[in-house]
């Protein structure tokens, strides 16, 4: 008889989110910034210690109007790691403006301070980095760099929710940071997201960006009396319903993130011998560093057993992936950017990466089969 498959992501959907959707849309007001809008904007303000934020339907709508808070045009360049997902570039490149890949490091994954330094030039606007899997970037030499070079920060932290540098929480150090709630986050309304301003004065024509460009949130607070067009902007604003789904995760977090950092607890704990053994590495928490339990990887020692190990997992009915692809290779992202440095830490990272089943649904079974499959792959032998 076959295993039920593990599978990699369930979303998490606590009782409080099913309760405040029923009354969402019992309540007749199902699109943006009614109830529900406010009660999620404060419950991140008050649970994450963020400051002005503004909800948007994804974090790629989020990284847009970060660019377009930035007023980024062609010819102006902006550094983001080629170790992320596309909508780190492609909100860059939307605006004409040009995306420069830059290496990542080898222990954490975060983009490198020393290649983005070397990537700087007379046209180069911001630094977009990622905290990949939830752990901080060089933080510290970042903002060090951005001073020095007069460049704006951006903190793409689609990963870090509940993630901390220092006691300050990830999204908090940058000009701007965005935030995802995609099914696959620890805090998920199926498609969402957010941008945090931690300039105050860049809220308003935020506002106006998410408002379709128009300035109707002046509106709704009284400072004037009809609202109309008054500068470029889109449709950002998510739904009231998905609001809702975002208040009872916010209310129920605290319980998904005990199950997600047992998971990942016990994945690290119970494979530290077998990596140690084979040449495998395992997630870098630098000190000062807290991480919430995003993904749980494992980089391999060749190419070759990153499909080996999925396609071993799958016997023992436990399903694994790799992630990115480089966007400095990938198609687009030859044609609309250009690579700084060669990026080959990148390039060696995802032939060899695999990501284990991690979601707040798994039990101590799940993790016991999970574990017990990976300890039985031998890895292959260097060519």
């Amino acid at each position: 008889m076959s295993l039920e498959t593990i599978p990699f992501n369930v979303p998490a959907l606590s009782p409080q989110s099913v309760e405040h959707v029923l009354a969402s849309l019992q309540s007749g007001k199902h699109s943006g910034d009614g109830e529900y809008t406010a009660r999620a904007s404060q419950g991140l303000r008050d649970t994450f210690g963020y400051s002005d934020l503004l909800l948007t339907t994804s974090c790629t709508h989020a990284l847009e109007m970060a660019s377009m808070l930035l007023k980024l045009g062609p010819g102006d360049e902006v550094i983001v790691p080629s170790f992320t997902f596309v909508s780190t570039a492609s909100a860059v490149a939307t605006r004409g403006a040009t995306p420069v890949f830059a290496d990542v490091r080898p222990d954490t994954l975060n983009l490198d301070a020393a290649a983005v330094e070397a990537a700087i030039t007379s046209r180069t606007r911001a630094v977009s980095v990622v905290h990949y899997a939830g752990v901080a970037a060089q933080l510290d030499e970042l903002i060090a760099l951005c001073a020095k070079y007069d460049l704006s920060l951006i903190e793409d932290n689609a990963h870090g929710l509940g993630g901390t540098y220092r006691g300050q929480p990830l999204g908090t150090f940058g000009d701007m940071a965005t935030l995802s709630f995609h099914e696959t986050k620890n805090l998920q309304c199926g498609e969402g997201g957010a941008l945090l301003l931690n300039q105050p004065e860049l809220l308003e024509a935020a506002e106006i960006i998410r408002e379709k460009g128009t300035n109707r949130s002046a509106f709704w607070r009284g400072k004037v009396d009809k609202y109309t067009w008054v500068a470029l902007g889109s449709s950002y604003l998510p739904s009231d319903v998905l609001a809702a789904m975002l208040v009872g995760g916010i209310e129920g977090f605290g319980d998904t993130q005990a199950a997600r950092m047992h998971a990942w607890d016990s994945y690290h704990t119970q494979l530290a011998d077998w990596a140690s053994e084979n040449g495998v590495q395992l997630p870098t928490v630098p000190e000062g560093a807290q991480h919430p339990a995003h993904l749980y990887y494992m980089i391999m020692p060749e190419a070759a057993d990153q499909a080996a190990l999925i396609g071993h997992l799958a016997s023992f009915g436990v399903y694994a992936v790799s992630h990115y692809v480089p966007l400095h290779s990938s198609p687009a992202g030859q044609r609309l950017g250009r690579c700084a440095d060669g990026c080959e830490v990148t390039s060696q990272v995802s032939e060899r990466l695999v990501r284990l089943p991690l979601h707040s649904r798994l039990t101590d079974v799940d993790i016991e089969r999970v574990v017990e499959g990976v300890l039985s792959y031998e890895p292959a032998p260097p060519p």
